[in-house]
């Protein structure tokens, strides 16, 4: 199974927002392409990506865009592939217009959509769709998540001293 993902933005200001998505997939060893390519300014472009994107190797689309964010519904629209939309926090509504975009999808063609800005979650959720069928993945995955519960529990045990020390 291909385990390859693309990541594409409507804008590339987008990008610095967009980031944690792509170092999540670094941290988990997730091979990835990054494009930008906008529904509504170069929707040939966003056309042939989505129509290619299994025949590329593509296991699932992370699709981030801002203000009205069609992106990830008209991926969607082209592929069965996976899209998970990561809506932009942009334009005078802060991102809840590109949230509801995505969030609001027609029947019969679904998308994933993480919180407004949520790339790093957008990364995870893609890298749980891999370690399905993926052991690698999975376990590099897991051991993710045990380093950052083990975050947790430092953080709980130096407040917890801290309190102590100050007789609370």
């Amino acid at each position: 199974m291909p385990s390859k993902i693309l990541i594409v933005m409507g804008s590339d200001s987008d990008a610095p927002s967009l980031e944690a998505a792509w170092q999540v997939l670094d941290e988990l060893g997730i091979p990835y392409d990054v494009r930008v390519a906008s529904a509504h300014r170069t929707p040939g472009v966003v056309h042939a990506l989505a129509t290619g994107a299994r025949e590329a190797g593509y296991a699932a689309i992370i699709a981030a865009a801002g203000i009205a964010a069609h992106l990830a519904g008209v991926f969607a629209s082209l592929t069965t592939l996976p899209v998970i939309a990561v809506p932009m926090p942009a334009g005078t509504l802060g991102g809840m217009d590109a949230l509801l975009s995505s969030v609001q999808m027609p029947p019969g063609v679904p998308i994933a959509s993480m919180g407004i800005g949520g790339a790093k979650n957008a990364g995870l959720f893609v890298a749980a769709i891999l370690a399905v069928t993926d052991g690698a993945i999975a376990e590099r995955l897991e051991a993710q998540r045990r380093a950052m519960a083990a975050k947790v529990g430092e953080a709980d045990a130096r407040l917890r001293a801290k309190l102590a020390a100050k007789g609370t």
